[in-house]
């Protein structure tokens, strides 16, 4: 599938290690078939819970292949974060969509 624009899909959530399980989950559903890139973006850089606009926007990057980015959200602020680098407009690649989708359900 390489040069193929896909849309990536970025999991916010306020755990890291929630935000990696869920990833882990909507791959291993694929059952070794194609998925679209999946990246995680939970917890603070510190470890912490949280959202981080930074790990946010680290993890848009990683998954953009040109056809835009679906972001996911566990909880409320997260939503808040989010919308907030959309009206920036410069920390989120090209067509970003906030998804309003439930968090594990969507991801898979």
């Amino acid at each position: 599938m390489s040069g193929t624009r896909q849309v990536g899909i970025v999991l916010v959530s306020h755990s890291g290690p929630v935000a990696e399980s869920v990833a882990e989950l909507a791959r291993g559903l694929a059952a070794g078939g194609v998925t679209a890139p999946v990246a995680p973006a939970g917890g603070l850089p510190n470890g912490g819970l949280g959202t981080s606009a930074e790990l946010i926007g680290r993890a848009a990057a990683s998954v953009d292949r040109g056809a835009g980015v679906a972001v996911l959200v566990d909880l409320g602020s997260a939503v808040l974060t989010v919308k907030a680098m959309l009206a920036e407009g410069d920390e989120l690649p090209e067509d970003t969509r906030l998804v309003d989708a439930p968090f594990v359900e969507g991801a898979v």
